[in-house]
Formats: structure tokens, C-alpha cells, sequence
């Protein structure tokens, strides 16, 4: 076995510099210490990103671990009290990019894995691990790619946890059964540049852009509802590119996002916006275009055995009684759910994407502790 250290195994993913898409050693690293175990090992490239699938066991139920050994860039790498990829620990503290989100998670969920084979335990099924390197980035080559060519190949998901951090300030507050969906807009207006003394000679696109705006953000999308915090949209950027203070511009941009709940479906957002866009074009003589995607949909896994198998490992360790919450940005759930129940568990969130993120030590070890006693619930002692 490669290690039975939690705290060790993540200082070891740590130090590959897996910056979206690079692969830098970690998946290799995850195979060595898998198949030292037993686990049978495909790597799935697609195009420049490098993903992972292994298998323990032949048999059902198949229980699946699912992330992402891809990190964030460090950005301003002088900002970090310590190198971001050195792995230091100080402060009872595991430092560094993807300590939390979630090399240290992988690390906890492997090592516990590790320790309950090395008492002599086998599951009652298999066990599997999903690790993409494509989490942080397009997300269009990793975890959804590898689902398919999985699915394809026979393999079949009983049900997945996703190590992803989904407690906000103490180990054991918070499980994630669902997530809500992503939208998201540009709207390019196009008029006809001129001076801004002779405003009939040009068409100015910023009044056209911003009543196209105030209809999209005076609108109330919904109150929520008992599973899902309301629905809402933010305009994250407007563009116009004008330096000149006697210009009136050509074209202005705009772009926004909104997170929806399951009041709504991808389509019918996108009608809604397209309504808006029509009856903006009325009269005005210029041109309006629109890029509007949806990469993700809201989803809910109802509270079911495999819930709370793991909440009841969660309150073995911490004594807490977790909540079940679907706040939060997207995940790699939002494709996994297509195939199975999937819940997520992992880390505390608070310091995730930012300078000196870091990991308690005793978050890590009791993580590996939760996840251990997950196994044992799920497939029986």
C-alpha cells in the first residue's frame, strides 16, 4: 500500500502542480496508491485533459467516489504565505492550492479505503473512484466524457458520493443532495457609432442595453421552495470599450448568470430571455444578438438509505446531525445524477480558490474517519 496517512497522501497530491488541465503527476499518483490496493485502473483522455476511473469488486452494489485532482491557478504566487505547492503544514494546518477543493478529500476517502481493507474487511459489491482533471476548467472533458465511455463499457453506478467541500465552517454541518442549475448570457447590442453632438446622425446601443437589463433583473423569478433557496440572476459585466468621452459607441455588451431552482427549466429561461430580446428589437434600428447557454440543471437527491448512511458516519465522528442543503455553485454532480443517486460530503469550503487556502489537520483525519464509516454502514460491517 502506498500510504495509510491521509495527511501524507495529500501533501503528496499537493505537490503536482495539477492546474487546470495538467495532470502533473496527480492521476498517476491516485493509480499507484489504487492499484497497490487492488483496483483496476483505465485512464480516459479526452483531448487535453487526462481523467481516471478504477474498480474494486465485480459485483453490485458499485459505490462511487467522485472529484477532481485539477486546482485553480495559484494567482499572485507572492501572496501565499508558503509556496503554494509545497504542502507545508504549520498551524495544525495543511497549506496550500487544493489542500480543501480537494486533493485533501481524495486523499481522506483513499486512506480510508486503505484502512478498512488492511483489517481484512471486503465489501459486500465494489467500490470505484470517478477523479477528473477537468472540474475547474470547460468541464467538458472529464467527469460527463468518462460517464458515457463507463456506461458504454458496462460499468453501472449504484450510488456516488462526491468529495467536494460542502461544510461552511466545522466538519460534519453539511451534506449537499442537490444543486441548482447555471445559465449563462451575453447580449451584444450594435448600433452606429457618431458624435455625441449629432446623436440623430449615430444609434446609441447603451439605452437599448440597459432597458434589456433592467427587464432581466427587475424580474422576481420565484420564492423558492422547500428544497431550494430562490432562484436569481446577477449581471456580472457591462462592456463598451469606449475610451472617448464624445464618442457615442458602437456596440455595448453585457453578461450575467443566474442560478435557478427546479421552479424552472433551462428552456424555459431561455424563452423568457428570448421574449425580452424581442420585444427590445421593436424599433430599434440596430442589431441585438445573444449567446445563451445552460451548462448545468438543477437536480435533487431525495433523502433516501444511502443519506443516511452517511449521515449517521458523519454523526459517529462529529456528534453534529448534518444539514441536507442544496446551496452552492455547480459540481460534477449535475452530471453524475443522470446515473445515479449522488450526494456530496467533503472539506470546509471556506478558503477554497482563494490565497493560502488550507486544511485543518484534524478535518482531514476525521474526514478519512467519516468516509470509513460510511463504508462500513453501506455495505455492512
Amino acid at each position: 500500500m502506498y500510504t495509510l496517512d491521509p495527511v501524507q497522501f495529500a501533501q503528496d497530491l499537493i505537490r503536482c502542480p495539477s492546474v487546470t488541465p495538467k495532470e502533473a503527476g496527480a492521476l498517476d499518483l491516485l493509480q499507484t496508491a489504487l492499484e497497490s490496493l487492488g483496483f483496476v485502473c483505465t485512464r480516459y483522455p479526452f483531448e487535453e485533459v487526462d481523467n481516471l476511473y478504477a474498480r474494486l469488486g465485480t459485483s453490485a452494489p458499485n459505490l462511487c467516489y467522485a472529484g477532481h485532482t485539477d486546482v485553480v491557478p495559484v494567482g499572485n504566487a507572492d501572496d501565499w504565505e508558503f509556496d503554494p505547492f509545497s504542502a507545508t503544514i504549520t498551524d495544525e494546518k495543511l497549506w496550500g492550492r487544493g489542500a480543501a477543493d480537494m486533493k485533501g478529500g481524495i486523499a481522506a476517502y483513499v486512506c480510508a479505503v486503505a484502512q478498512q481493507l488492511e483489517t481484512g474487511w471486503t465489501p459486500n459489491g465494489s467500490l470505484s473512484f470517478l477523479i477528473t482533471g477537468d472540474e475547474e476548467g470547460p468541464a467538458l472533458n472529464g467527469t460527463k466524457k468518462v460517464l458515457k465511455a463507463i456506461t458504454e463499457a458496462g460499468e453501472i453506478i449504484d450510488h456516488c458520493i462526491v468529495g467536494e467541500p460542502t461544510n461552511p465552517n466545522t466538519l460534519g454541518e453539511m451534506v449537499k443532495i442537490g444543486r441548482r442549475g447555471s445559465l449563462n448570457g451575453v447580449i451584444t447590442v450594435t448600433g452606429t457609432q457618431g458624435h455625441v453632438a449629432y446623436p440623430g446622425l449615430a444609434g446609441n446601443p447603451m439605452p437599448e442595453l440597459l432597458k434589456i437589463l433592467t427587464a432581466l433583473t427587475t424580474k422576481k423569478l420565484d420564492d423558492g421552495n422547500e428544497n431550494f433557496q430562490p432562484s436569481n440572476l446577477e449581471v456580472t459585466t457591462v462592456d463598451v470599450n469606449n475610451p472617448a468621452h464624445n464618442i457615442i459607441p458602437q456596440s455595448a455588451a453585457a453578461k450575467f448568470n443566474i442560478r435557478f431552482n427546479t421552479e424552472h427549466t433551462g428552456d424555459e429561461l431561455l424563452c423568457w430571455i428570448e421574449e425580452v430580446i424581442t420585444e427590445a428589437k421593436q424599433g430599434f434600428d440596430g442589431v441585438i444578438e445573444t449567446n445563451l447557454t445552460v451548462p448545468g440543471h438543477p437536480f435533487l437527491t431525495t433523502p433516501c438509505q444511502f443519506s443516511t448512511h452517511l449521515c449517521h458516519a458523519i454523526k459517529d465522528v462529529t456528534g453534529k446531525t448534518p444539514e441536507l442543503s442544496t446551496s452552492g455553485g455547480t459540481s460534477d454532480a449535475r452530471f453524475i445524477t443522470h446515473y445515479a443517486p449522488v450526494i456530496e460530503f467533503g472539506l470546509i469550503g471556506k478558503t477554497i480558490h482563494q490565497v493560502n487556502e488550507f486544511a485543518a489537520i484534524d478535518d482531514i483525519k476525521n474526514l478519512c474517519k467519516i468516509y470509513q464509516a460510511l463504508l462500513t454502514r453501506y455495505f455492512g460491517s
